[in-house]
């Protein structure tokens, strides 16, 4: 789904240049959930960007679902993420004067779809999410927790391949942050790949492999479905 092979970004002004991923090659097959760590100013903000198309990178290839995306234009590349990905922040990035359902409208006028599409996709994307009896509220009206919800489902009313997790659960607390990752869990089970960002060390341990990243390379990495496999077949 996603394969980066020795990708470099580097930032640059007039007198500094900041090497952001140097020699950065990661491979995230389909249906997988992952984990990405590291201290801040590690790199993981700039991966997520360059993986979600938000960004270019000076070398390097990219295969985005077997598409290179490294010489695409700026209008190829929004197509295609609009097309294949989906976003969850950690500050939810919810309109306040729009409600719920017009929130997750959004994106999906920019694609185009009718407005019997769009409402059949909010509709079925906030059932999905517990909160479809919250549709005309607005986000100000609900808890932190219904806003992320609100957020997830609005990156799943676009059916994305890929879902791209920046801090999910930053802004809350400890129950409202288990939810959202058994929310999380939920969706990746029904085959979307996900990729999270977080400096928790517990809800790291929860995805599939947890990717360390350290001065803008691979550090590390733990594979916990393995893990997890092994565990299984020692119980039977």
């Amino acid at each position: 789904m996603l394969q980066m092979t020795h990708i470099s970004k580097v930032f640059r002004t007039d007198l500094v240049q900041t090497h952001a991923l140097r020699d950065f090659s990661l491979n995230v097959k389909e249906g997988e959930f992952v984990a990405v760590t590291g201290p801040s100013g590690s790199g993981k903000t700039t991966f997520l960007n360059i993986a979600g198309l938000l960004e270019t990178f000076d070398t390097g290839t990219y295969l985005l679902d077997g598409k290179d995306v490294s010489h695409l234009s700026d209008d190829s590349r929004s197509r295609l993420r609009n097309e294949k990905i989906g976003f969850i922040f950690q500050g939810f990035n919810l309109i306040p004067d729009l409600s719920v359902f017009d929130n997750v409208d959004v994106p999906l006028r920019y694609r185009g779809f009718d407005g019997k599409e769009r409402r059949r996709r909010i509709e079925g994307a906030l059932e999905q999410v517990g909160l479809a009896s919250r549709a005309k509220h607005l986000p100000s009206q609900l808890s932190g927790g219904q806003q992320q919800r609100v957020a997830i489902a609005r990156a799943l009313a676009g059916t994305p391949r890929i879902l791209f997790a920046d801090e999910p659960t930053g802004n809350l607390d400890s129950l409202m942050a288990r939810q959202v990752l058994e929310m999380l869990e939920e969706i990746n089970s029904s085959g979307t790949t996900i990729v999270m960002v977080t400096h928790d060390p517990e809800l790291a341990r929860r995805a599939h492999r947890n990717i360390h990243v350290m001065d803008g390379q691979v550090s590390d990495f733990t594979d916990f479905s393995q893990a997890s496999a092994a565990r299984d077949a020692l119980a039977a």
